[in-house]
């Protein structure tokens, strides 16, 4: 089990908190330093079976200074993956990464399924 997370934030601080709380093992990736590929996050939206504008941190201030909610509507997904890989701050936290699936943004009822 993989945590993809920045560690100021605070959903992803009680995404911590909540594998901590349930003895989780895992490994700790800092989404600032450890920026996904466009491999790691083409898995990840596959294996998330969700829409790849999901992964997007729409509240992120780099996803308003770069009017991303008007220009994605003209990118294909081979131009948002890019996009995301450029910028870990673009990406929506935190991501949890199991055996089979990803689960993206911090939910405990579906984390609480998932684990």
């Amino acid at each position: 089990m993989v945590l993809i997370w920045y560690p100021k934030c605070s959903t992803c601080q009680k995404a911590k908190k909540f594998l901590d709380d349930h003895h989780c093992v895992y490994k700790l990736k800092d989404i600032t330093i450890d920026i996904p590929t466009k491999e790691d996050l083409n898995k990840y939206i596959s294996s998330s079976g969700k829409d790849i504008k999901k992964f997007f941190n729409t509240s992120g201030k780099k996803y308003r200074e770069f009017n991303l909610k008007e220009k994605l509507l003209g990118l294909t997904e081979e131009e948002m993956i890019n996009l995301l890989a450029s910028d870990g701050m673009l990406i929506k936290r935190p991501i949890l990464v199991l055996e089979d699936s990803v689960l993206v943004g911090f939910s405990e009822k579906e984390w609480s399924e998932m684990i």
